[in-house]
């Protein structure tokens, strides 16, 4: 389970990434906006996993 959360973690980074250099090269800001929000959700989900490993080990 926590390979699949973290792998839906770089999923959301990568898209958000995109998403945000997407909408800055049409001018889009609510684009830009909505990628930045994905990224900063991967880097939760991320920071959570990582958490988890602590305990773990």
């Amino acid at each position: 389970m926590a390979g699949n959360e973290k792998s839906k973690a770089k999923t959301e980074q990568a898209k958000g990434k995109a998403k945000e250099a997407l909408g800055r090269a049409v001018g889009n800001e609510r684009m830009t906006a909505e990628g930045r929000a994905e990224q900063s959700k991967g880097d939760a989900r991320q920071a959570k996993e990582k958490g988890k490993d602590v305990f773990r080990h």
